[in-house]
């Protein structure tokens, strides 16, 4: 009986709180969001989680459910090379990002397929079914898309806007599998560097260059760039998971990410991202 009050006493939060954020403006959001940020921050300043660095390889102890997505490379790299026969269909990036990334960084000709924000796109996983069958099975994803970047472009130093996750790549279909080391991404993961929020220290950071079917995980809190300079498509599998922390801030981030994933801008998202054919 007294688990049942104590379920019963959290849900009212949560959906209390769900209800609050929904009567706010951007701006407030936006205040609450960085609010949020901080707390990761500090925990992280702390030591209660440790520091990413620029670029990490070795991170299926703690991610486990990435080896079913590189186990199945081949099969995710025959749906997506079908998909870009007609990918003038794919959905800017632009209609998707909101305000955190406008400007120079969406200049870029770059789309993509979404499968999920917060919840699948059950539209666009028919386009690419057995890949969204594996996503389906990998925990702590929330974000999951394409992301496609046409030849000659370059996605300009920016701030990604959740410290709650982390970001993973696998190179999908990477131009001559990167021999030339022309699709790259950087990293600028120097704290102090971060700090003066000058974009023209990403010259600072550390370059991966991506391979076909191999994976690399990231903070994108982090000032970050991207470039295909290749003559061919650049494609990666793009995933935001939640970040290992300790219980209580684990508890804490997905309480956040239960709310965000259900507020009106996230549902617009989703909407913006269905592919028309």
């Amino acid at each position: 009986m007294t688990l049942l009050i104590l379920v019963g006493i959290l849900l009212a939060i949560v959906f209390g709180v769900r209800r609050y954020v929904a009567s706010l403006d951007s701006q407030q959001k936006t205040a609450i969001k960085d609010g949020i940020n901080e707390v990761f921050v500090r925990a992280e300043r702390e030591g209660r989680f440790p520091r990413h660095p620029a670029f990490e390889t070795d991170y299926l102890r703690d991610y486990p459910g990435l080896q079913k997505i590189e186990e199945n490379y081949s099969v995710i790299r025959e749906e997506c090379e079908a998909l870009m026969q007609r990918r003038e269909n794919l959905v800017p990036m632009a209609s998707l990002g909101g305000g955190y990334t406008a400007g120079d960084t969406h200049s870029a000709q770059w789309t993509t397929l979404m499968f999920k924000s917060g919840q699948f796109i059950e539209e666009n996983c028919e386009l690419a079914p057995r890949t969204a069958a594996v996503l389906r099975g990998v925990p702590r994803v929330y974000t999951a898309f394409f992301s496609v970047l046409e030849p000659n472009q370059h996605i300009q130093p920016h701030y990604g806007y959740y410290k709650g996750f982390i970001r993973y790549h696998m190179g999908v279909m990477v131009p001559r599998n990167n021999a030339d080391e022309c699709c790259w991404i950087r990293v600028n993961a120097d704290p102090d560097d971060n700090a003066a929020d000058d974009k023209g220290l990403i010259d600072r950071g550390e370059r991966y260059f991506w391979h076909d079917g191999e994976g690399v995980m990231l903070d994108d809190t982090f000032m970050h760039e991207a470039a295909n300079d290749s003559d061919e498509v650049r494609v990666i599998l793009f995933l935001d998971v939640a970040r290992r922390m300790p219980w209580y801030l684990d508890l804490f981030n997905r309480l956040v990410l239960f709310v965000i994933h259900r507020e009106a801008s996230v549902r617009r998202i989703r909407e913006a991202a269905r592919i028309k054919l």
